[in-house]
């Protein structure tokens, strides 16, 4: 069963420098019917302005992935990790017993768009980690995995049981996935449009999967789509 959840249904905050759609209730917007799926707790789609951005702040037992859409991202926390994030590119924190970070746009005047996710982890207490991958230049019409629980092949370990996998269009390709008996999805839209077992989506939709056993994808333009097959 596919649930639908359209772009205009997100919860919105304008705050000036930050502009931002809430697929899940997410501090000043609070929605009990959507308050998460499984181990995935917040997805927020973020435009932040030009020399915006998030001061020094703490976080504990969470995972953490941002994903940026376009423009770049600065980022530096209390493990000593600094770096500049630019489009494609992938950024992992397993905030754990504890840590601070800030997230900044170092551009004056372009803004930066990114996709935000907060998972739930497995346990409590972990240590906290770091980690980067880049997909600027990733293949369309193909199944890339971004995060995992064991880290394979070459994906970036996390502390849950979902495999993040990424998807980019450039027109006329079809992609598929099979979730196994017992496991769910959540099917996020980063950009463009794509068909999903029939069904039109468009960017920011989202999709809830249950006891669906295969999704087909296509798509007439440049898209892209994020994967979350959920344990």
């Amino acid at each position: 069963m596919l649930t639908i959840r359209r772009s205009d249904e997100r919860g919105h905050a304008e705050h000036g420098w930050l502009d931002s759609y809430h697929t899940f209730s997410f501090a000043d917007y609070h929605d009990p019917a959507h308050m998460g799926f499984r181990g995935l707790r917040v997805i927020n789609d973020d435009i932040i302005a030009g020399g915006g951005g998030f001061g020094t702040h703490p976080h504990r037992d969470m995972e953490i992935i941002t994903y940026v859409v376009r423009g770049a991202l600065e980022h530096r926390d209390s493990m000593g990790n600094g770096s500049v994030i630019r489009a494609g590119g992938v950024q992992y924190m397993a905030a754990g017993t504890g840590v601070q970070h800030s997230e900044f746009n170092p551009s004056p005047a372009e803004e930066v768009r990114l996709l935000q996710i907060w998972i739930l982890p497995d346990r409590r207490g972990a240590k906290p980690s770091y980690a980067e991958k880049h997909f600027a230049g990733a293949e369309t019409g193909k199944l890339h995995l971004v995060a995992s629980k064991t880290g394979r092949d070459g994906s970036i370990a996390i502390n849950q049981d979902v495999d993040l996998w990424l998807v980019k269009f450039d027109g006329g390709e079809g992609v598929s996935h099979s979730i196994a008996p017992g496991r769910a999805a959540w099917i996020q839209v980063v950009e463009g449009e794509v068909t999903l077992n029939g069904h039109l989506l468009a960017q920011g939709d989202g999709v809830q999967v249950d006891a669906e056993p295969r999704l087909e994808f296509s798509a007439a333009g440049k898209a892209q789509v994020l994967l979350f097959d959920l344990g």
